[in-house]
């Protein structure tokens, strides 16, 4: 099963404490039927321009974290299946943020991405910092949190910031998504945590140890069963 959830505050999704606790929600106890998440913008207007402003006045005390995005987007990235952020329109700040913690991107093609934060005297607090040079050049991540200015969907593309450009994202998460809801659940659970569990550090080690789980799994006994046997494979996610 794909799961969507909704980033629901009109007009454009601003972050606030009522998307923050559907999303810790949702990953916080994701089910074993749920093979792959993929996460959209209520409206026509936005993905989500940003953290909900308001929610700064005042400032923060001592272990705050701005807006609380920051734990959202780590339990987002080691989410035990993949999560796609399905984006159109305003993907900005905050809601950039949430975008970069999931595996990968498909936008439309008039969305709009950028960290605008500097514009208010502030940085990008919930990741973004960290995750962007990762996808993007350092140069183009400092110049995207320095400059405040957005880019365009295309732009994103080239630099790696999105990975699907689409012209419809019910007919990209078609394309990109529906693939993983057809293959070995148990299998893609196992590369999922070796992607997070490698982002940092290379380790043959660890990865030689996933390949021998799947081999041992159920599944991983199925699907060479189906192959010699040219048959289609039934998964239990065992």
């Amino acid at each position: 099963m794909i799961e969507t959830v909704w980033l629901d505050n009109p007009p454009v999704n601003a972050v606030n404490s009522g998307i923050l606790e559907t999303l810790w929600g949702t990953f916080e106890h994701v089910g074993d039927d749920v093979h792959a998440v993929v996460l959209r913008g209520r409206g026509e207007r936005a993905f989500s321009a940003g953290a909900d402003i308001s929610g700064f006045v005042g400032g923060m005390s001592d272990g705050d974290r701005p807006g609380g995005i920051q734990p959202v987007a780590d339990l987002i990235e080691s989410a035990p299946v993949p999560v796609v952020a399905a984006i159109h329109g305003f993907c900005l700040g905050g809601g950039l943020e949430i975008a970069l913690a999931c595996d990968f991107r498909i936008a439309t093609r008039d969305a709009q991405l950028g960290f605008p934060e500097v514009n208010l005297g502030l940085l990008p607090g919930g990741g973004g910092t960290q995750r962007a040079p990762r996808l993007v050049s350092p140069g183009r991540a400092r110049w995207l949190t320095l400059s405040g200015e957005r880019i365009t969907a295309d732009t994103a593309e080239a630099w790696g910031l999105v990975e699907f450009l689409v012209d419809d994202l019910d007919a990209g998460i078609a394309r990109y998504v529906e693939p993983l809801d057809r293959q070995s659940p148990f299998a893609v659970r196992q590369i999922k945590q070796l992607f997070h569990d490698t982002r940092d550090a290379r380790s043959d080690e660890r990865e030689v140890q996933a390949f021998a789980a799947c081999l041992a799994s159920e599944d991983g006994q199925e699907g060479v069963a189906a192959f010699l046997e040219k048959r289609q494979a039934n998964w239990t996610g065992r």
